[in-house]
Order: C-alpha cells, then sequence, then structure tokens
C-alpha cells in the first residue's frame, strides 16, 4: 500500500483515534485517588501526586485584592453591627486591628510570586495557615467583646457575617482544605461558645454542625478541583503524545488497515489487523472477509444484519465508513467499526477494497448502557416513563390498526410518604424496590410494568378483551402489594390505588389516555384507596372542580371563611354535659357551604390541613375557655399534622396563648395514624400526654383495630362509630358483642368509651345497658356555633333579657 492512499485513511480516524486515547487516560485518572493527608499538607510524599502544591496554591493568584476588599469590608460591617450594643472604643480597637492585618495580609503576600507556576513550598503554605489562623482568632474575639455573656443578638449577628467569610475563602482558597479549616474550626468553635453563653445552648449544636458540614465540604471540594487540575494537566501532556503517535501512524501504518481482492478475500493481511483477529497472517491471506469476522456462524450462514449489510455493500461496491459491525473472535462478541472504499487500476477495473478498522466494544458497551439507564429506571430496573411512553404508543398503534383494545394502569402508593418522613428516603428506596420486585412478577405476556417516578408505577396491557381482565389484574397488584414487607427490620405496610383508562376509547394518543388513568388514579385516591376505578368521561368535570376548590381553599383562612361548631358529650348514666366536640364548617361565596368530607381530604394532600388544623386548634382552646371549668373540647387531627415535629410546639402554644389547661382538651386521631406511621407519630402522642392533654382513639373497630394501638399509646378514650351503634339498637348480635368488648377492653384500661352518633331514644338506652361511658349525637344535641354554646350557660332570666 503505498504511503500516499494510506494517508487518507488516516485523517479519517484521526479524531476517532485521539478521541478514544484522550478517553482512556481520563478513565485512568478519574480512579487515582489523593490521600486525605497529602491533600491537606501532613506529608512529604507531594512527588506520589506530581506537582499537587503547585495546583493547590494557584487559585490564590490575582485574588489579593478581593481578599482585602473582603476582609475589610466584612469588618466594617461588623463594627457597625456591634457598634449598637458594644461600647465604641472596644469596637473601635477591634475595627482598626482588623484592617490593619488586612492590609498587612495582602502586603506579605503580594510580595510572594505566587503569579510563578513552578513556586509553591512547603513554608509558603504553612504562611497561608498561619494567616488564616490570625484571622480566625481576630473573628474568634469578636464573639467576646461583650464580655463573657454577649447578647444573643450580638453572636448571631457575627456568627452571619462570620459564616459569609467561610463561604468566601472555601471559594476562594477551596484548593486548600487545611487553610479553610484553620479558619472554620476556631470561628465555629468560639461561636458555639459564644451562643451557650448567651443563653441558647440549642444554637450551639446547629451552629457546630454548620461548621463540621462547611469544612467537610472543603474537603470534598478541593479533592474534586485537585483531581481535575491534574487531569487537565496529564490530558495536556498525553495528548502532545497522541500526536506524535499520529504522526507515526500515518507515516508507519500503525493502526490495522485491511485489504480483499475483487473476491472479497483478505490479502496482504498485516501483523496487526492478524492479532485484532485472534489468528496468523498466513492463515487469514486468502480467507473471506465475512468468514474472517463471522467466526463459527460461516458454517451456519446465521450472519448479524450488520455483517449482512456489509456485504451486500461491498457486493455492490459501495463505500462505507463508521459502520459498526459485530465480530466474533476465539468465540466472543466484539464490535469493530469498519471504513471502507473500492480499489480500481487506472483503466477503472475493480481491484477490491481498502479499509481501515478499530475496535469500539468498550465504546459500544457504553452507548448501551447509556440507552438502557435512558430507558430503564436506576432505583428499580423497571422501564421509566420514556420506555412506558413508548410500548403504550405501540400498543395504541396496533389497537387502531387491529380494532382491539389496550390499557393503561396507574398504580399510585398508599400510605409511602410517611415512611420516607419516619425512616428516611434510604428505607423508602429499598420499599420501592421491593415492591417494583413484586410487581415485575405479576406481569405475563402482553404487559409491561415501569415506574413513572416517585411512589407511582403504571402498567400497559396489550390486547384487552374486556374491562374485568383489567380490574382482575388490578385486585391482584393491590393484594399483592398490601402484604407487609420487611427493610432493616421495620415491618412497613403500604396499599396501593389503582387506576386506568382503556385505549382507544378513552383516549387514542399516548397523552389523552395516560391523562385520563391520571384522573382515573385520582378518584380511587378519594374513595380511600386501596380501590380501582376506572375512567370515565365526568372525572374531567370533578377534575375542574377539585382545582378550583383548591384555589379557594388556598385563601379560605385569610378570609377568615371557617368557622368551628361544637357538638355536645353527655355522661351516659346521667346526660350530664362533660364536653364538646370541635366540628370545622366551611362557607365559600363561590362554592357555598362545603362538606368537610369534600374539602378534608383535599387539604391533606394539597399540604394546607397544616395550617387549618393549628387554627382549628387555637381557636377552639380560646373558646372553651369561655365554658365552665369542668368541660373538655375534643378535636380531630390529621394523621397528616402528627407527621409535623413541630406539632407539639403547636399545641403547647395553643394551650400558653389560650390558658387552657392541658387536661381540659382531648386529641382526637384516628387508627390511619399508626398504618401511615413508623415511629413518629407514636413519640409525639407520647409528647402531649406527658404535656397532661387526654387522647381519644377514634372509629375504633372500623379498621384494622389492632390492639397494639392501645398497647402503644395511653389513649384516656375509645370511640365507638355510629355503625355499631345503628345496628346495637336494632339488636344485631355481631354490634352488641363489638361494642361490649370494646367497653370491656377500655374499662380494664383505665379508658372511658365515648359511643358516637347517637340519634334515638333506643339507641341511647341500648348504650346505657352495654356500659358506654359517655354518648355524642343528635339525640342531645347537633353542632352548634360558638354562640349558641354560650347560650347553655346563661341563668333563664339572663336568657330572656338577652331576647327582649
Amino acid at each position: 500500500m503505498r504511503r500516499s492512499e494510506a494517508r487518507g485513511y488516516f485523517r479519517v480516524t484521526r479524531l476517532r483515534y485521539a478521541g478514544g486515547v484522550k478517553s482512556l487516560f481520563s478513565d485512568q485518572i478519574s480512579d487515582d485517588d489523593i490521600p486525605l493527608r497529602t491533600l491537606l499538607g501532613l506529608t512529604r510524599q507531594e512527588e506520589a501526586v506530581g506537582d499537587l502544591r503547585q495546583l493547590q496554591i494557584a487559585p490564590l493568584r490575582g485574588r489579593g485584592a478581593l481578599r482585602l476588599l473582603l476582609n475589610a469590608g466584612m469588618a466594617l460591617v461588623a463594627a457597625l453591627t456591634m457598634s449598637m450594643e458594644t461600647a465604641w472604643p472596644v469596637v473601635a480597637g477591634w475595627l482598626v486591628v482588623a484592617l490593619v492585618f488586612s492590609v498587612w495580609s495582602f502586603r506579605t503576600f503580594d510580595r510572594l510570586p505566587l503569579d510563578d507556576p513552578k513556586f509553591a513550598t512547603a513554608a509558603e503554605f504553612r504562611l497561608c495557615h498561619r494567616h488564616a489562623l490570625y484571622s480566625a482568632l481576630l473573628w474568634g474575639v469578636a464573639f467576646w467583646l461583650q464580655g463573657l455573656t454577649p447578647s444573643l443578638d450580638h453572636v448571631l449577628s457575627l456568627w452571619t457575617i462570620a459564616l459569609l467569610l467561610m463561604l468566601a475563602l472555601t471559594m476562594v482558597a477551596h484548593s486548600m482544605p487545611l487553610t479553610c479549616i484553620l479558619y472554620i474550626a476556631p470561628v465555629t468553635l468560639s461561636a458555639s461558645l459564644a451562643t451557650a453563653a448567651a443563653g441558647a445552648p440549642q444554637l450551639t449544636g446547629v451552629t457546630m454542625v454548620a461548621g463540621l458540614l462547611l469544612a467537610t465540604f472543603c474537603l470534598r471540594f478541593a479533592q474534586t478541583h485537585i483531581r481535575i487540575r491534574r487531569a487537565e494537566t496529564v490530558l495536556h501532556e498525553k495528548s502532545e503524545t497522541v500526536s506524535l503517535l499520529l504522526r507515526e501512524f500515518e507515516e508507519t501504518s500503525a493502526d490495522w488497515l485491511w485489504q480483499t481482492d475483487n473476491s472479497r478475500r483478505l490479502v496482504h493481511v498485516s501483523p496487526r489487523l492478524a492479532y485484532a483477529l485472534g489468528g496468523s497472517a498466513e492463515l487469514l491471506e486468502g480467507m473471506p472477509l465475512l468468514q474472517a469476522l463471522s467466526g463459527d456462524a460461516w458454517e451456519s450462514a446465521s450472519f448479524p444484519k450488520a455483517l449482512h449489510d456489509m456485504a451486500e455493500r461491498m457486493k455492490r461496491r459501495e463505500s462505507f465508513s463508521n459502520l459498526i459491525v459485530p465480530v466474533t473472535i476465539a468465540g466472543k462478541r466484539r464490535w469493530w467499526e469498519l471504513s471502507a472504499s473500492p480499489r480500481l487500476d487506472e483503466s477503472g477495473k475493480f481491484l477490491g477494497f481498502r479499509g481501515v478498522g478499530s475496535d469500539v466494544t468498550e465504546q459500544h458497551a457504553t452507548a448501551e448502557q447509556i440507552a438502557k439507564m435512558a430507558r430503564f429506571d436506576n432505583l428499580t430496573g423497571l422501564p421509566n416513563r420514556l420506555s412506558l411512553h413508548e410500548d403504550l404508543a405501540r400498543a395504541l398503534n396496533h389497537a387502531l390498526e387491529a380494532k382491539s383494545r389496550c390499557a393503561m394502569m396507574m398504580i399510585d402508593l398508599d400510605r409511602f410518604k410517611a415512611v420516607n418522613d419516619t425512616l428516611g428516603h434510604p428505607v423508602g428506596d429499598k420499599l420501592l424496590a421491593q415492591v417494583a420486585a413484586r410487581l415485575k412478577s405479576m406481569m405475563e405476556q402482553g404487559m409491561t410494568c415501569g415506574r413513572l417516578g416517585g411512589d407511582e408505577f403504571a402498567v400497559v396491557l396489550h390486547n384487552i378483551v374486556s374491562p374485568k381482565e383489567i380490574e382482575d389484574l388490578a385486585r391482584r397488584i393491590i393484594a399483592t402489594i398490601s402484604r407487609p414487607y420487611v427493610v432493616d427490620n421495620h415491618q412497613l405496610f403500604v396499599g396501593a390505588s389503582v387506576g386506568y383508562a382503556i385505549g382507544p376509547q378513552d383516549g387514542n394518543t399516548v397523552e389523552t389516555l395516560t391523562r385520563n388513568a391520571d384522573l382515573a388514579l385520582y378518584k380511587s385516591k378519594d374513595k380511600g384507596g386501596n380501590v380501582v376505578a376506572a375512567y370515565v368521561a365526568s372525572l374531567h368535570a370533578q377534575a375542574e372542580e377539585r382545582r378550583v376548590m383548591e384555589q379557594e381553599l388556598r385563601g379560605a383562612l385569610d378570609r377568615k371563611e371557617f368557622e368551628l361548631y361544637y357538638q355536645p358529650v353527655v355522661t351516659a348514666e346521667d346526660g350530664t354535659l362533660n364536653g364538646f366536640e370541635a366540628l370545622i364548617r366551611w362557607t365559600n361565596q363561590k362554592l357555598g357551604s362545603v362538606s368537610p368530607g369534600r374539602f378534608i381530604p383535599l387539604a391533606e394532600d394539597s399540604r394546607l390541613i397544616g395550617p387549618i388544623g393549628e387554627w382549628v386548634l387555637r381557636t377552639a382552646c380560646a373558646e372553651a375557655m369561655r365554658w365552665p371549668s369542668n368541660l373538655k373540647i375534643a378535636i380531630n387531627v390529621s394523621a397528616e399534622q402528627l407527621t409535623d415535629p413541630n406539632f407539639a410546639s403547636v399545641v403547647v402554644s395553643a394551650l400558653a396563648q389560650s390558658g387552657l389547661p392541658p387536661q381540659r382538651l382531648e386529641i382526637e386521631v384516628t387508627e390511619s395514624v399508626f398504618l401511615r406511621d413508623g415511629g413518629g407519630a407514636a413519640q409525639l402522642l407520647d409528647q402531649l400526654i406527658g404535656l397532661g392533654v387526654r387522647l381519644s382513639l377514634d372509629d375504633f373497630g372500623t379498621g384494622y383495630s389492632s390492639l397494639g394501638y392501645l398497647r402503644k399509646t395511653q389513649f384516656s378514650t375509645i370511640k365507638v362509630d355510629r355503625s355499631f351503634v345503628v345496628g346495637a339498637a336494632k339488636g344485631s348480635i355481631e354490634s352488641i358483642a363489638i361494642i361490649r368488648a370494646v367497653v370491656a377492653l377500655a374499662d380494664s384500661l383505665g379508658m372511658s368509651t365515648t359511643a358516637e352518633g347517637a340519634e334515638t331514644e333506643v339507641e341511647v338506652d341500648t348504650l346505657r345497658t352495654l356500659g358506654c361511658s359517655n354518648i355524642q349525637g343528635y339525640y342531645y344535641g347537633r353542632p352548634m356555633p360558638a354562640t349558641d354554646v354560650l347560650t347553655l350557660f346563661r341563668p333563664p332570666e339572663s336568657i330572656a333579657t338577652a331576647a327582649a
């Protein structure tokens, strides 16, 4: 092969070749970790990692004026801040010292030849460390200018300024972590001691953690910076080497070239090509190119499609470039990138092909991995949203062509948020992986399951016969997902809500069908979860109604649209009034009177239940102070509120603001608190008990009704649901037995029982006979506004006077 002819092929592959070499070097560099002692300058083995000190000190070049301006400016700001509470002479003295130090430090570093790339000795490193320590001592002293008991405002103001300085230092000197730590550690320690001396020990830990996190960040940032800078340096050196190799490649045919005759047989086989094919040049000479590339598949003529395409192009004598073909060498699959063009003699006669090739197996594997990552979820290994939408598009196209049906099923986990909130995201991720494994095990032919994101999954169903088939599968999925899980020694329970839409009748595009399945999922969750819901056209109107309601709900507190009603609770034995239950009502200008059953679940989903619940708590406590001192007030608390660790503080604040004794407040919770909880809510309830607040377990007997709830928390009252009250009054043996069991259980545990929903005299007599402690219902009074409650406590003559 003439050199001038080969030069054209070398130019074609130069860029690819250089890129491959550079990628190889980058991979080697990224795996080269820098020892922490070396990074901090605590060892003298800099030679092992190259010009490390030079790389570390490089960011300081040209930053002297910036450091001077920053230090002087912050010192002035700190002085102005301290002057409001600290004696002027003390502040002025500290400011003078700070400014003198800033100028002295600037001039000291300005005299050093930092612009010299070879300037990086241990002496200069120690100088940086000393100046950082001097500055830290100067700012550490500032916290104590008021004496040994500084004011909290003084400490917090200085800590804010010092924190800004620490952040600026990490940005300017991020490559020198020890310098940063020598400043951060003393300032943080001084600030922590000052917060403790100022009477805010709770802030001491926060200050220490902030300093520790910042120091850790410096170390990680420095490692990343040095690794990148070293990589750039090494790559620069290697690029020069690659240039030399490429010049040698053009001159000496260093990479493998291949050539065939007019029968597509290999000729002039080079040692490099023979080595790549795993044989000798003598054996390969005259062998058909397709045989050399296909290996054992030559005998069966079962070639990959890419080899067939290459053979057809060569048969038509067409040029090709960057063609990726699978190659079998010694029984192993490799991937080659081939380029070639036909050879012609002076008369135009076809002589064969001449080409160049390279092994791109690693690049091909990387490309496949990237493609997989683009379509599969990293956590669960299931197809992701993109992959599911592609499969749904195929299912819809087939359904439209074959006049059949497909479906999109969306699955949302119930009570999963509580796992993340209480046990952390790592446990939640492991739980999602187990859910995905169960879901995947249920898939059959024509089904594809995947993860849409968060705790939401989906299933694409091809060739659906009837909606019953979808609903049967959905119920099996709910049953399978609802079985208990064990993650890191925690037994966890989650449920599943399922909504589905059928294509093309519910939507003939991916977007429409997905949106309608999502609306069906909302319907399922509105029903309480663990149910299946199909898409119906009316869901669009319901979704719009929900959107409007949520919009109005967000401003309801500001517009003072909420009102509390109070329903009496009486002693069963003699009908004596002993308290009220607070019930919220919402009247909106657009929506009118909205039932709590409609807006409370929406408030929980939209994270509005917190402020609404706090308003209910404060309003009810304040109103109860206007009643006789023997009456209690019962308030329902959502499970969402109990996931807020600040809820106990809100209760304490409401009691303190209203003056209501804790014993007169009763917090009502349902079993869902424990079903959604990983332990956090139970601890919060124990805190409330410690305050003296009474706890009531509402709707006991209607859910799982585990006796473990009563063991976890010391409830003062168990409430019996109205469904049992009605059944017992009608003589239902089961309802009577349940009420008797609850009463006996409560008596043995020192608790009282409150029966809800008593509306008739028969129901009241039945509850008395069964031993219930308290009764609540329309028989004794409907929920009433606060003004009507107050009339119950006025003497008859005052009522008549008020009426006149």
